[in-house]
């Protein structure tokens, strides 16, 4: 790439609060554009604003605004504009005629931190098919530079591919991305079908962008996960074994982070990452208890969750960043939560705990006495099970085992047998 780390690119972001629009959210929504333009390795020089009934039809902002912003971007030297809403087709080409700098958009700038962040093939494709689809109806103009990909915020895309500004060619290619990603979710449909076989129950961690869920996932499964205090620190899902303290085997999956006014060509883009929720037994909502945001955070989350069509999973909240709460935190959630540091060893003990709870009340009790001739047995419900009491009874030379197993389990029937 020929934009070196260190030399951080100047960016003017210019928002345009709607009369409706309260303060806070408006604030809130730009501090999140400026984070994201940190990720992006951007650094804000000017933040511009108005207020409008609407925003306007062919530059997004007024004249006299527009005017002071050609002033600004001399003055600054700036090398990149962000604007934080989704700009048309013709506002891109509009205020790339009177401007300078690169134009772009909120969504062009999530699509190029993904675009930076995807390492797995799936990762660099369904971020290619998001700039496509997204790049198509945006073809002409020079706010958008589709000869050359790989030159600074905005530009960047997987393989630095020279597109042709021809729409077949384009076409084309969405076309076989497509064709290629089909054949990635059929084999992890596949990979998914086989765990189920194998009754491992299995847990998804969700949450906000930058809420801890790499960290958390990382000390609660000992992996080595990429965690960073950035947006969209992790973007292809991670899944990874978690033995819980009764000794049962959990499979623990890493996903995405969620973000609001996340662009719709993303959210198809990413359905088959997060398709990993869907799947899961219980959905660990991990919230960031020290960004002022974090109720906003969890509405956005539920919304997609919504979305997901898997608000019918029970979900623990996980409160994080304890020791960096805010000194008015509340817990809003509505079903169960906890508060907890992920660098606490204590508290990712307690974490472990909550999810036995929760998966004792989805179980089927039992209480069962096995034969010691029954070895196979024994060693699958120490395993596969909850086990919570195991005595062994010398004169009938039995074991006298009581605990929680999943109704699904194959095992459940074998037990049957040996009922007490």
């Amino acid at each position: 790439m020929e934009n070196h780390d260190n030399e951080l690119e100047k960016v003017i972001l210019v928002g345009c609060q709607l009369q409706n629009e309260d303060d806070e959210r408006f604030e809130y929504s730009l501090e999140e554009l400026r984070s994201l333009t940190k990720t992006a390795q951007g650094q804000v020089v000017m933040t511009v604003t108005q207020k409008r009934e609407r925003r306007h039809n062919a530059t997004y902002i007024g004249k006299g605004k527009l005017e002071e912003l050609v002033a600004l971007e001399k003055e600054l030297d700036a090398d990149v504009i962000i604007f934080n809403d989704e700009l048309s087709p013709s506002q891109i080409r509009n205020l790339s005629g009177y401007l300078d700098a690169r134009v772009i958009d909120r969504t062009q700038l999530i699509l190029d931190i993904f675009a930076s962040r995807a390492n797995s093939k799936e990762g660099k494709l369904q971020v290619e098919l998001a700039q496509l689809q997204y790049l198509l109806p945006r073809l002409g103009g020079k706010g958008i530079e589709l000869s050359r990909l790989g030159a600074g915020i905005g530009t960047r895309g997987p393989g630095e591919t020279k597109l042709e500004t021809d729409r077949r060619h384009i076409n084309r290619r969405i076309d076989d991305i497509k064709g290629q990603l089909e054949v990635i979710v059929q084999h992890r449909e596949r990979y998914r079908e086989r765990r189920k076989k194998n009754n491992t129950y299995q847990i998804a961690l969700v949450g906000y962008t930058n809420a801890g869920k790499s960290t958390l996932f990382n000390r609660l499964t000992e992996a080595d996960s990429f965690e960073e205090n950035l947006l969209f620190a992790t973007l292809d899902p991670m899944t990874r074994k978690m033995i819980l303290p009764c000794g049962l085997t959990t499979l623990l999956t890493d996903t995405v982070g969620f973000i609001q006014d996340l662009p719709t060509t993303l959210i198809a883009a990413f359905r088959s990452t997060l398709e990993e929720v869907k799947e899961a037994d219980l959905i660990l909502h991990v919230v960031d208890s020290s960004n002022r945001d974090y109720f906003n955070h969890e509405q956005t989350v539920h919304k997609l969750l919504k979305e997901l069509k898997v608000d019918n999973i029970p979900i623990l909240t996980i409160y994080n960043k304890r020791d960096r709460m805010l000194s008015d935190f509340v817990p809003t959630a509505k079903q169960e939560s906890i508060l907890v540091s992920a660098f606490n060893m204590e508290d990712l003990l307690q974490v472990k705990t909550h999810i036995e709870v929760a998966m004792m009340k989805e179980m089927d009790e039992y209480h069962v006495t096995i034969p010691n001739s029954e070895g196979k047995i024994l060693a699958s419900l120490k395993q596969d099970t909850i086990l919570k009491g195991l005595q062994y009874n010398e004169e009938k030379d039995m074991y006298e085992c009581s605990g929680f197993i999943l109704p699904s389990h194959s095992l459940t029937g074998q037990l049957r047998h040996f009922q007490q």
